[in-house]
């Protein structure tokens, strides 16, 4: 699992640490979330990145993304029922040839089964999953995983 992208969104980037480390690596970031709180340490530790406040299901911001990022837990942290709607705000923002890559944690109420259907209705298809950001092998019974999708039809 190794990509070197032009572009992230950093898709509920909270305090916007990866979105920091990937900026001061060369790549072009943009970080959204939808608490300001977490959003006002961003944009102090991180005034070169763009930052947004917005809930993901709705976002709009008009481009695409060589990777769309939701990392810790993101879909965990999001209103129960409104995964779908976070699924396809994000997959809204995936270049065509881009990936969207999420990791979190499993048995929290959000199952991988679950996020694979949402990732279909949204177009996207399975391409890798692991069970760590290290690119472990996804193991049945983990506690964790990493997906990656792509569209289905490109």
């Amino acid at each position: 699992m190794r990509y070197a992208p032009g572009s992230v969104l950093d898709a509920g980037c909270g305090t916007g640490r990866v979105a920091i480390e990937l900026a001061r690596r060369g790549v072009e970031v943009v970080g959204v979330d939808v608490d300001p709180s977490m959003l006002e340490t961003a944009r102090s530790n991180g005034p070169e990145v763009e930052w947004h406040e917005h809930d993901l299901g709705t976002l709009d911001l008009g481009r695409v993304f060589d990777v769309v990022l939701l990392a810790g837990n993101v879909p965990l942290f999001t209103a129960p029922g409104t995964q779908r709607a976070l699924v396809a705000g994000c997959a809204r923002h995936v270049a065509a040839e881009g990936a969207l890559v999420a990791g979190f944690q499993l048995d929290r109420g959000y199952a991988l089964d679950a996020y694979d259907v949402d990732c279909r209705e949204a177009d996207l298809a399975l391409s890798d999953r692991f069970s760590t950001w290290a690119g472990d092998p996804c193991r049945t019974g983990g506690d964790y995983a990493v997906s990656i999708h792509h569209f289905a039809d490109r």
